[in-house]
């Protein structure tokens, strides 16, 4: 081990550094004991499943040594310890989560498993707080990796704000001085998405700090199965940077060896502050010594020689034996801090445990009482004597458990009138709204600056106003857009120099700079990356996708980070996002851009937009930059040439979310469409009207929300018969419309034929005219299953 002596400059300076390695070795001891009464807790059945951090608990006290407020954190499941070092937990809180006790869990409301973090970056109103001076901890996920995606954008907002003069120096940014730091456990870095990362961050030099805790397996598979020359630093190695060239800096440090591992972090972060080169700190020999989670054992896989190096390696016993050696402390006061520590912890677990157990067992009495009261007055018969008996067995009721319990009592007493009953409906009532606050809350911006809250403002045109091309009308929003919000970037290939593959951005680089419109990489996942971290830094980044089809390679981070932020942080975080991208018609497989079902399924938590023509979506923009949700906007991708007249208001007009627009009133059918699909149905309708059939064309505008005032179900009241047509696969985006319409509608009410889809092929679409034209919905398809509708109800006029 690397020896570091107490400092003898002053006897101060030596007690002060005496105080904080026994503050840190204390901390080290209530993280692992936490980690070791987690997994009791969920062995007797307290806790459902535990993920805890034992083995890694030195190396990251010594992380913590160089975490400054106004830093960002976008970590890993296993860094309990950091927590607990920064002061952002308390042992309480680390239990409360283990036990989803949405009452008492800080960071996610009781919605994410235990060791999954956030901290508030709002406030309750949806305002930003001040970043600058917090610890700020970026809430989450569990997927493998997932959280190297949107580090990328937070330490990139560093670079940014630095960049930008005073833009953000309020309550964001010290001149772009904060860090980003990344943690991920050694076998995670065989995912994409982390050689992703640190190519991007090599090219981009953002201040990004990516500890890698290497304890030789990803679960039971050994290092040398996943990472190149068994070492990620070594398979790392060409992206090394120097006085010449830009890459990363790489730092190898064992995590036992603590004066080294806070000598390595306070250099090295320190040098990422300055000059904005990123790094990887890869902490060799840490250990796991509970194994992956608790739902296995890791002697199942693991030898017995592996497992006494483990034993003799373990961090915090080798960390006792430094101090012990460096006359830091005696055995004896370690064995008493150890003891200070063990009961800390056990009193905080029982804390814990009380805050959560005991309002159920309230609960579980005022529910027992209620049934004896209705016993008592012969209702309910056997069913309800049944379920008090359940009552009983009942040890540590779950709200759950009491709540389908008294669901159940309600049953037995259809058709009974009581007073006890009515007590039961209340009691049950109250549960239920608890479990609605507890867990259908924050799927979606609930501040005044919900994009459901931005006032709409239409079009203004004159006779000045110009008639010009699909993109050009976009270029001109987008130009007040970064003319009037210094916080709006757009981003993506292509984007930056040439203005986008369809002229959008046409000469808003030269216009604004190069740190304001700027070119990325061919790297999906990270674009979106970037989009997440900055906007969760008050930034407001349009991020471009090139081609719908292309959005799969983002959809991961899409999904499960974007779509959920604001879920699983309890409204306590936010990220703005607009996703910029075209799709529907053209040519070739994939360029064919009408995955919508897709996106509907794997994107609840994001809006999801098509407009059917350029000004439509200059209004969407218009109306997402004025909100605090994320949204995916997707363009027609056939329509940049088309020509549309510029509106006097460009930069301000919006279009509202989930109001659809009637474009065509009829009497005989209602026929609802969105996006290019919608040119195709304005031709069939006046085809159609040739032959006596008149056709009311709606389009929704937005999919997700989807016509919020039932305006769709007007329509069907009128007509009696409705047609879904869109460009998605059969059973896809048209069977989304249609449950809307005829389910929670109640569209059903009023038809009078049966609902009519019309679809793509099941498959994707050939190169080619004559591909789209068999296999995309066209006019004639139009015609003849409207025509066929009218003539199945009218047969002697419909020939």
């Amino acid at each position: 081990m690397n020896e570091r002596s107490i400092p003898r400059q002053t006897s101060e300076k030596a007690e002060q550094f005496v105080e904080e390695v026994l503050k840190d070795y204390k901390i080290c001891c209530i993280s692992r004991e936490a980690s070791l009464i987690a997994r009791k807790e969920v062995l007797t059945g307290k806790a459902k499943f535990g993920i805890i951090g034992d083995g890694k608990e030195v190396p990251q006290v010594a992380m913590a040594r160089a975490f400054r407020k106004g830093d960002f954190r976008s970590g890993y499941y296993r860094d309990q310890t950091l927590m607990f070092a920064l002061g952002l937990s308390t042992v309480e809180q680390f239990f409360a989560q283990l036990y989803a006790d949405a009452d008492n869990d800080p960071f996610s409301g009781g919605r994410q498993m235990n060791n999954h973090f956030a901290t508030a970056l709002i406030d309750d109103q949806g305002n930003w707080l001040n970043h600058k001076e917090m610890y700020n901890i970026s809430a989450d996920i569990s997927p493998t990796a997932g959280q190297m995606a949107r580090s990328l954008g937070l330490a990139q907002a560093s670079g940014i704000y630095r960049h930008n003069g005073n833009l953000g120096t309020q309550q964001f940014s010290d001149n772009g001085r904060e860090v980003c730091f990344c943690t991920i456990g050694d076998a995670s870095t065989s995912e994409g998405v982390f050689w992703e990362t640190v190519n991007a961050a090599a090219v981009m030099q953002v201040p990004l700090a990516i500890s890698v805790w290497d304890d030789g397996y990803g679960i039971s598979v050994p290092r040398s199965y996943q990472t190149a020359r068994d070492s990620i630093s070594k398979a790392l190695e060409g992206f090394r940077g120097n006085e010449d060239e830009k890459g990363l800096d790489i730092h190898v440090v064992k995590g036992w060896d603590y004066p080294a591992l806070c000598e390595i972090y306070d250099r090295g972060i320190e040098k990422i502050r300055e000059t904005h080169r990123p790094a990887l700190f890869h902490v060799e020999d840490v250990t796991q010594p509970q194994g992956h989670s608790t739902s296995g054992s890791h002697e199942r896989y693991k030898s017995p020689e592996r497992l006494e190096w483990e034993k003799s390696h373990d961090c915090i016993l080798v960390m006792r034996q430094w101090m012990i050696d460096s006359g830091i402390a005696s055995h004896e006061q370690l064995q008493e801090l150890e003891h200070e520590a063990v009961e800390e912890v056990r009193e905080a677990k029982d804390r814990a445990w009380a805050m959560y157990a005991q309002p159920l067992k309230g609960l579980h009495n005022e529910l027992k009482s209620i049934h004896d009261e209705l016993i008592s007055e012969g209702l309910g018969g056997e069913l309800l004597s049944g379920l008090r008996k359940d009552l009983d067995q009942m040890r540590n009721p779950l709200r759950y458990e009491l709540v389908r319990n008294a669901r159940r009592a309600t049953f037995a007493l259809r058709g009974h009138d009581h007073q006890a009953k009515d007590r039961l409906q209340n009691w049950l009532d109250d549960q239920l709204d608890k479990g609605r606050v507890n867990y259908h809350t924050h799927f979606h911006s609930a501040s005044a600056q919900s994009a459901l809250n931005v006032a709409v403002v239409p079009p203004a045109f004159s006779e000045n106003s110009p008639m010009l091309n699909g993109f050009q009308i976009l270029n001109a929003c987008f130009d007040a857009a970064l003319e009037n919000k210094p916080e709006v970037l757009a981003f993506g290939e292509d984007v930056g120099q040439i203005g986008g593959v369809n002229q959008g951005f046409a000469g808003l680089q030269e216009k604004y700079g190069k740190d304001r419109v700027f070119d990325t990489g061919i790297r999906e996942w990270t674009i979106i990356g970037q989009a997440i971290g900055m906007a969760m830094r008050g930034l407001r980044p349009i991020a471009e996708i090139q081609y719908l089809d292309y959005l799969i390679y983002g959809l991961t981070p899409l999904s499960d980070d974007l779509a959920t932020l604001q879920y699983r942080s309890d409204g306590k975080q936010k990220a703005p996002v607009i996703v910029r991208t075209r799709g529907h018609r053209l040519e070739g497989i994939w360029h064919t851009g009408s995955p919508i079902s897709m996106l509907l399924g794997s994107l609840r938590g994001i809006y999801l937009l098509t407009p059917r023509n350029m000004t439509q979506a200059a209004g969407f923009y218009n109306t997402m930059l004025q909100s605090d949700d994320p949204a995916v906007i997707i363009e027609c991708l056939n329509g940049y040439r088309l020509k549309e007249k510029l509106p006097d208001n460009i930069g301000s007009f919006t279009v509202p979310l989930g109001v659809p627009e009637i474009l065509r009133e009829g009497e005989d059918v209602t026929l609802v469409t969105y996006g290019s699909a919608v040119r195709v149905a304005e031709e069939a309708c006046s085809l159609l009207g040739d032959y006596g059939i008149s056709v009311e064309l709606v389009d929704p505008q937005s999919l997700l929300p989807f016509d919020l005032e039932h305006r769709i179900v007007d329509s069907l009241k009128k007509t009696g018969r409705v047609v879904f047509l869109d460009e998605d696969v059969p059973g896809g985006a048209t069977a989304y419309m249609m449950q809307q319409v005829l389910e929670l509608q109640k569209g059903y009410l009023y038809l009078d034929s049966p609902p009519v889809t019309i679809t793509a092929r099941p498959h994707r679409s050939p190169y080619g005219s004559d591909g789209d034209y068999f296999c995309k919905p066209q006019v004639e398809d139009v015609f003849e299953s409207v025509y066929g509708l009218m003539r199945e109800s009218n047969p002697s006029r419909w020939k």
